[in-house]
């Protein structure tokens, strides 16, 4: 393989292992708002309103943040390799010729 191929298929492994671990966090995001979910429904007093003192939202906001950071790195636009015209557009604006 020439060096272009193996930088090329470097970033291919790179690219494809955000996004296997993306799915993962899929699974384990569900899995634990879920059990929070669970946990708080049959611990909450009688007659207290659904919505009232629904601490799992903190877990929800919290791991929606995170899921949304690991979505934006699998599969943002930041996530392709540098092109060499990137890099003499970059050089120009640097003052290189």
């Amino acid at each position: 393989m020439t060096e272009s191929q193996e930088e090329l298929r470097g970033a291919a492994v790179a690219s494809l292992k955000r996004k296997r671990s993306f799915k993962q966090f899929v699974v384990a995001y569900v899995f634990v708002n879920a059990l929070c979910i669970v946990i708080w429904a049959l611990t909450r007093p009688d007659g207290q309103e659904f919505w009232t003192d629904f601490w799992p939202g903190w877990v929800l906001f919290g791991m929606t943040i995170a899921l949304v950071a690991s979505a934006w790195s699998a599969y943002g636009p930041g996530n392709r390799p540098i092109t060499d015209r990137e890099i003499d557009e970059e050089m120009r604006k640097l003052g290189g010729s």
